[in-house]
């Protein structure tokens, strides 16, 4: 009698750390998706603001035309991409084409000098910085999420469910070098 108790217990515990596990899950997963959208409200914002700075680099270097082609395609693939990985690729291909669009900004004293180019650098900078402070959670909440999938006994909980380890959002090296700053 007592050793059916015995199992019984073993038993309980056992759907209860099931069910404990599972609800685990389901939170990293929620708070995983929330960090997608966080990165998608800001790059939504940086696609919004790529178009007027363009402009403004437009009128003072009209014959630098491959660049402003270069950022304008490098933005429609940017929103058209689909998944972490093609969107990783695609943000790191923007990123390239800005910094080049900058680079042509910095030839011309007049545009730097123009209060609404300033206020557009200045709003991109600080939607890069929201971009990779977004990006960071994105990919701690991953990082939580696949450790637990990839975790005995967790694992076991985590392929009755469906669960599949999620993609980091990466940067290539490249876009990882310092930026140059030049007064």
């Amino acid at each position: 009698m007592l050793a059916l108790w015995v199992l019984l217990g073993l038993i309980g515990l056992a759907f209860l750390y099931g069910v404990f596990t599972y609800n685990w899950l389901i939170r990293l997963r929620v708070r995983t998706e929330n960090a997608w959208s966080q990165i998608d409200v800001q790059l939504r914002r940086r696609y919004d603001l790529i178009p007027n700075l363009v402009e403004a680099v437009k009128g003072y270097a009209a014959h630098e035309r491959e660049v402003f082609e270069e950022v304008t395609k490098a933005r429609a693939q940017a929103e058209a991409a689909s998944g972490v990985k093609d969107q990783a690729q695609a943000e790191n291909q923007l990123t390239a084409g800005i910094r080049r669009l900058i680079a042509v900004a910095e030839n011309y004293p007049q545009l730097k000098a123009n209060e609404n180019f300033l206020a557009l650098q200045e709003e991109l900078t600080g939607t890069e910085s929201k971009i990779a402070f977004a990006r960071q959670f994105y990919n701690d909440q991953v990082q939580s999420l696949n450790t637990l999938i990839q975790s005995f006994p967790s694992r076991i909980v985590a392929s009755l469910g469906g669960f599949e380890p999620r993609e980091f959002f990466d940067i290539e090296e490249p876009a990882r070098g310092p930026v140059s700053v030049r007064f």
